[in-house]
């Protein structure tokens, strides 16, 4: 059953939307005010990907879970992976969004930022959010301490943390969705209606960044991956390359019976929903930049990490694109091979400069990410309007290439002062050997032939 005919104007899908949306204050689902008007869909998501949470790359980051979306372009949904992000500000909590059954489609609940956590349709989504509330840590004044027992953390790094079990009783499966057949029968209780009312905020800039760049990538969509996306975490939001990415050990995909193998060439008509909602793909996006990154699809796009060959050391910039934050742009191209000079000494003693230069640089990297996303966060509180953010994302970028400018000017000064092999010793040579004269006979030399 499809919920809305295309042509459906945006009021009426709206009053429709709202009305489904107060509906389920009776029937186990949540306030409307989270209902994310004209996002609904006829099939259920899929399961919940099993998958490991990446190590936490700061303080101050919060763990937002993994979810599945739906784009209406495609008539499929997409995993969007779960992330670190930076608090918006001190004392706010995450509520992950969801998908709920209204009665006739699937709404989906849009997820935010709030002194409290609010409903998120008793969810198991792990990590500490067993589907009521959130276990993973909590604030104390102005610093985030986090719960050891359900966090990937770094104790050398991050000190304010405490260790507590997390008991769940409340969902022990990976179902996704509340309500409809097969769904998770729990409905707000009145503390969780009240923080879906009270002042909250929705996903900040990097999150709705992180978002897009999921939509994008074909390999997320559930009929690609068939529910067990190869990006299910990451670190930080919108950093789908390199190390610190995290795929999906488990996942299940039951498509619906009409979908006629998915996902590859466009959807089916019959699955394809009305979406009124301002298009917020990145190039129509407030926060649209200057220089924005190149098509993001899995099929047309260089992966980032794909560098030119250059094993021996840094390589150039001259061709690289131009990233705005750290989190972008690729990792510097560390020699794959340790010096061998032939003197053993002077090798240890430059792996362990080269070591600290990089380590260094990683550090340098995090601290001007997490700067920016403090930017962010601030610009979202302040609700900035588009011509500050544009700048802010201008500075960003400039403050990101001179880092990167100035990592790669440390890195050929270290590979210039890399030990010199030792000259391997000549062998001697030896005078050659003197022909002997022919002998002679009768005073007269005999003829050459």
């Amino acid at each position: 059953m499809k919920l809305f005919r295309q042509g459906v104007g945006v009021r009426a899908l709206a009053l429709a939307v709202l009305a489904l949306g107060l509906m389920t204050l009776g029937n186990g689902g949540t306030t409307a005010a989270q209902v994310s008007i004209g996002i609904s869909v006829n099939f259920a998501p899929p399961e919940l990907p099993v998958y490991e949470q990446p190590l936490c790359p700061g303080e101050g980051y919060l763990w937002t879970p993994g979810y599945w979306a739906w784009d209406p372009d495609y008539g499929d949904y997409y995993w969007v992976p779960g992330t670190w992000v930076l608090a918006p500000q001190p004392g706010y909590l995450w509520t992950p969004p969801y998908w709920g059954w209204s009665g006739a489609a699937f709404v989906f609940h849009e997820g935010y930022w709030g002194p409290r956590v609010g409903f998120y349709g008793g969810i198991n989504y792990g990590y500490g959010y067993t589907g009521r509330g959130y276990y993973g840590g909590r604030w104390e004044r102005d610093r985030f301490y986090y719960n050891r027992n359900v966090n990937n953390v770094n104790v050398t790094q991050i000190h304010n943390v405490y260790n507590k079990t997390v008991v769940n009783n409340i969902n022990v499966t990976r179902v996704s969705y509340n309500g409809g057949n097969g769904g998770i029968r729990e409905r707000a209780n009145r503390q969780e209606e009240q923080a879906a009312r009270e002042r909250h905020m929705g996903a900040v800039a990097v999150q709705q960044q992180h978002i897009q760049e999921a939509r994008t990538d074909r390999a997320l969509r559930a009929s690609d991956n068939h529910g067990k996306p190869p990006i299910a975490a990451t670190d930080r939001p919108g950093q789908f390359r390199g190390g610190n990415v995290v795929p999906a050990k488990v996942g299940k995909y039951n498509p619906p019976p009409n979908r006629g193998g998915g996902g590859n060439g466009g959807p089916p008509d019959n699955n394809r929903v009305e979406n009124n909602r301002p298009d917020n793909r990145v190039d129509n996006h407030p926060n649209n930049r200057p220089n924005e990154r190149p098509d993001s699809r899995v099929d047309n796009r260089p992966d980032r990490n794909d560098r030119p060959p250059n094993a021996r050391g840094p390589e150039s910039t001259s061709n690289r694109p131009t990233y705005v934050h750290p989190n972008e742009a690729p990792k510097a191209n560390r020699p794959d091979r340790p010096p061998n000079s032939g003197n053993g000494k002077a090798d240890q003693k430059y792996q362990q400069r080269t070591d600290n230069m990089y380590k260094k640089q990683e550090q340098e990297r995090q601290n001007l990410q997490k700067q920016q996303d403090q930017q962010h966060a601030r610009a979202e509180q302040q609700k900035a309007n588009d011509a500050r953010k544009q700048q802010m994302e201008k500075q960003h970028q400039q403050q990101t290439q001179k880092m990167e400018q100035r990592q790669q000017q440390q890195q050929q000064k270290m590979e210039r002062q890399a030990p010199k092999p030792k000259p391997q010793p000549q062998p001697q040579q030896q005078p050659p050997k003197q022909q002997q004269q022919p002998k002679q006979q009768g005073g007269q030399h005999e003829k050459q032939p």
